[in-house]
């Protein structure tokens, strides 16, 4: 039986808002660097051992650049004095020395390469298992085309690059230090020339990284909601071809293509800015030399150290632009690992009991239940109490929008009550161990959804050691069983991209054999014979049959087949049960649910719903 709903829905929780991305004044400061790839670090430390092999790497070819000076002053000095130096020491030294050289970088590309990878996997692997446990509202703020470019695409090149600029960043310290070291040793005065456009060369840095990583962050956002429009209208091809909306649809496109490409010019600005500083610098720097060189001159300089000098501080305008170039890849590459670190660190796994009570018998109650969608007017469901026996079958009628999927979705967890209690044995679901939870319960939905896997995997989905047999008795009972053995590799098919290739009556009873092989004690089904010709109707509305016996079943019914056989029928209407009985009972009473039959002409009861309507936007 059920009870009058209360008057009005008790007072809401409002979840706390998801904690704002980095600042961009965060890309300043050495300390808050090092924050920021400390929260990375234990993706990457399985694969720490690429990132000692790249900087030895990189300290053995920093150390082989002060040598190509040394050798230049050597020749100059030396090597023009008949019998000064042997003609064989200077391909040997050149080779020897270049062939160092080649050897390192190999390492260090090699060691980065190792990092970046094994880094990847180790974020990736997180951020998948985070979304299989994550609170269900993640999937209601974010599309799937921002999940998977989040996942896919941004780990991947935000991995690589900042791994690389990481890379070169050592490398590029370790060059100038040996440089300047080789500098000071020649020439402290002019070296300090030198050294005095670092400061300046730092702060211009400082200031695009920050412009920078504002555009970053801001194209990041553009790119989602551009590659969310394409999606739409792959997914969407035909609505769009037949009201004749391709034009629209382009004037969409083109409005997000035209701002991305204008963050794009910025991003290049701020980063192609840092290029024309440095070499300024550098130009300043080496013209200040020059003048004191000559003017050191009288002092009895010779023309090898002056070589030898000059060659090393042009040597460092490459490094220095290097510096300069790798706050863009650094930037870059926090601003993507950042966004799956955010995955990761700021979306609340969905809560868990510890309930284990094996197989459930199947009993069910709802006591008092509301349910209000954030940001939607008025409540989906309002007060609902209702018991539903073990092995009893109940048919959900009443119109759409009425809160059927609602309803059903709260058994799984899918959605959860803002005030009430829903019980599976006597257990509020929410005690209840999420997994041990949902292994009770089987679904069949009119929106059928199948994985780019093989028959027997779709079939024997969550099962690790899937069982052939057991397989083809659910394939049968689905009205398939002489359908598999005509597929090129049997059970062991790839079906495609949520097997596309086949009919919808195909998929239907696919999703029905996956519920079959399942053996949960509760079944719910969304009219699941609705989309099979009339034979195959019969033979798995039999199979159903011999499946419902003994088990709890709720259907969201639209064929008297469903409602002829259900024990009960439960009629919603805006979110309350308004009647609820046998489908002769119910008629009699001349209610919503005879409305609802006389419109229908006994056939469809109403315009189909299915399981994704009613779940949070």
């Amino acid at each position: 039986m059920f009870t009058a709903p209360a008057s009005s829905p008790p007072a809401l929780s409002t979840a706390a808002p998801s904690p704002p991305p980095p600042d961009c004044a965060s890309v300043s400061g050495a300390g808050r660097l090092i924050d920021r790839l400390r929260r990375l670090w234990p993706y990457f430390r399985p694969a720490r051992a690429g990132v000692v092999i790249a900087a030895l790497g990189a300290l053995l070819a920093a150390l082989t650049e002060p040598a190509i000076p040394a050798l230049l002053k050597l020749l100059l000095d030396e090597g023009f004095i008949a019998g000064g130096l042997p003609l064989w020491t200077v391909p040997m030294a050149l080779i020897g020395l270049f062939g160092i050289r080649g050897i390192a970088t190999f390492v260090a590309q090699y060691g980065l390469a190792y990092s970046a990878n094994g880094g990847t996997v180790a974020l990736r692997r997180a951020m998948f298992e985070r979304l299989g446990e994550a609170d269900l509202q993640l999937f209601a703020d974010q599309n799937a085309s921002q999940l998977s470019n989040t996942l896919v695409y941004e780990v991947q090149n935000g991995a690589g690059q900042l791994v690389g600029a990481l890379l070169t960043l050592v490398r590029t310290v370790l060059t100038i230090a040996a440089l300047l070291a080789y500098l000071l040793w020649l020439n402290w005065q002019l070296t300090l020339i030198v050294v005095a456009m670092f400061p300046p060369l730092s702060w211009g840095m400082k200031a695009l990284s920050q412009r920078l990583y504002r555009v970053t962050r801001r194209s990041q956002i553009a790119t989602d909601e551009l590659a969310y429009v394409v999606e739409e209208n792959v997914l969407a091809h035909r609505l769009v071809r037949l009201h004749g909306a391709q034009a629209q649809q382009q004037r969409r496109f083109a409005a997000l293509n035209t701002a991305l490409r204008g963050l794009a010019l910025k991003g290049t600005i701020a980063a192609a800015a840092m290029t024309p500083l440095s070499q300024i610098l550098a130009a300043t720097a080496l013209s200040a030399v020059i003048v004191v060189a000559l003017h050191q001159a009288s002092d009895g300089v010779s023309v090898g150290s002056f070589v030898g000098f000059v060659t090393a501080m042009l040597m460092l305008i490459s490094p220095i632009r290097q510096l300069a170039d790798i706050a863009t890849p650094i930037t870059r590459g926090l601003a993507a690992l950042e966004r799956g670190l955010e995955l990761i660190e700021h979306t609340p796994a969905q809560e868990s009991g510890r309930h284990d009570g094996g197989r459930a018998t199947g009993h069910i109650c709802l006591d008092d239940v509301w349910v209000r969608y954030p940001n939607q007017p008025g409540a989906a469901v309002r007060g609902v109490s209702l018991e539903i026996a073990p092995g009893e079958v109940v048919a959900l009628v009443g119109p759409s929008g009425s809160g059927k999927t609602t309803l059903v979705n709260l058994l799984p967890r899918f959605v959860s009550p803002s005030h009430g209690t829903v019980r599976l044995d006597g257990v509020d679901v929410r005690d209840w161990d999420l997994r041990s939870l949902r292994r009770q319960f089987a679904m069949v939905s009119q929106d059928v959804v199948m994985l780019n896997d093989t028959v027997l995997a779709n079939v024997a989905l969550g099962d690790e050691s899937p069982n052939e047999e057991r397989a083809r008795a659910a394939l049968a009972a689905a009205n398939l069983g002489d359908w598999w053995p005509t597929l090129p590799e049997g059970l062991h098919t790839v079906l495609g991209h949520n097997a596309a290739q086949l009919s919808g009556g195909q998929r239907q009873r696919l999703a029905i054999a996956r519920a079959i092989y399942k053996d949960a004690p509760v079944l719910i089904l969304d009219e699941a014979t609705s989309a099979l010709d009339n034979e195959s109707e019969r033979l798995v509305q039999e199979a159903l049959s011999r499946l419902m016996a003994g088990r709890t079943t709720l259907v969201i019914a639209h064929r008297l087949w469903t409602i002829e056989h259900a024990d009960r029928i439960v009629v919603l209407e805006a979110g309350r049960v308004v009647e609820q009985g046998r489908h002769a009972e119910l008629l009699n009473a001349a209610g919503l649910y005879a409305r609802l039959y006389a419109q229908g002409s006994g056939g469809w009861l109403d315009d189909g719903d299915n399981l994704t309507d009613g779940e949070a936007p």
